[in-house]
């Protein structure tokens, strides 16, 4: 099987889009397009055509340039079957039921709603490269806009059945502050204090803390955690269930 390449682009103000090539067999993806602009210079740079789409979700910010590189490129836009009202330019809608090839990449789909109610993952496991949109985030899981704290930890559980290696992607650049957040609740966790130092450095460097990796996230987010004695102490919910852990994590988080 020919060999991708993955490249993190910014956009706007912290989000992330990503330039998914096969050289090899001449194609080329961008991974929640908030803008059009950063992806044709990127394209640009590396002499590329676009021949893909992928959307997560149906957010602008992650969709905002699906008609203007659409129309530049010819390019497929792929997303949330059931979200196929609210995705700009959809040209194929996808679910768990089958997957997806991009070429000779049999990519995964992981149906994952509670950021909202239709979102998706993508999954290249010959890559070990999950794209997780607003639903996974570096320490941290998107706000509960369409969905219970149940279809987020059901979204977690499928995540973290993944390999430990799987490098994860997500959508916007808020390790530094999830971090924290997850510090208030986890105080001592030693891993998790040693990866803050991390982050923090290499954003005072101005450089992405992204991609994590599953096992990092499982080690160190507290939206993976909910079975952690001490979250549970913290929160004063030593008994309940990890679903309510989860609620009054993201609950605090809300509000942090």
């Amino acid at each position: 099987m020919s060999e991708l390449s993955i490249e993190l682009i910014p956009c706007l103000s912290d989000n992330y889009a990503y330039l998914v090539r096969d050289e090899a067999q001449g194609l080329c993806a961008v991974v929640d397009p908030s803008e059009p602009e950063p992806v044709r210079a990127r394209l640009r740079e590396r002499g590329a055509r676009l021949t893909h789409i992928l959307n997560t979700h149906h957010h602008f910010d992650h969709t905002g340039g699906n008609l203007p590189l659409k129309e530049e490129f010819g390019a497929e836009i792929v997303g949330p079957g059931k979200d196929r009202d609210r995705i700009p330019g959809l040209d194929v809608g996808v679910d768990e039921r089958a997957p997806w090839q991009f070429g000779s990449h049999t990519v995964k789909v992981l149906e994952i709603p509670a950021h909202t109610r239709a979102h998706i993952a993508f999954v290249f496991a010959e890559s070990s490269a999950v794209f997780t949109g607003d639903t996974l985030f570096a320490m941290g899981c998107g706000r509960l806009f369409e969905g219970t704290p149940a279809m987020m930890w059901a979204a977690m559980q499928k995540l973290m059945a993944l390999p430990d290696d799987c490098r994860v992607y997500c959508g916007h650049e808020y390790t530094l502050s999830n971090g924290r957040f997850a510090l208030s609740v986890e105080p001592h966790n030693a891993e998790l204090q040693a990866r803050m130092r991390e982050v923090e450095a290499l954003r005072a460097a101005g450089k992405p803390t992204v991609p994590t990796t599953i096992g990092l996230e499982k080690r160190t987010n507290p939206f993976m955690r909910p079975g952690s004695r001490e979250i549970r102490r913290t929160l004063g919910l030593e008994s309940a269930s990890d679903v309510e852990v989860l609620a009054e994590t993201r609950r605090r988080k809300d509000s942090f």
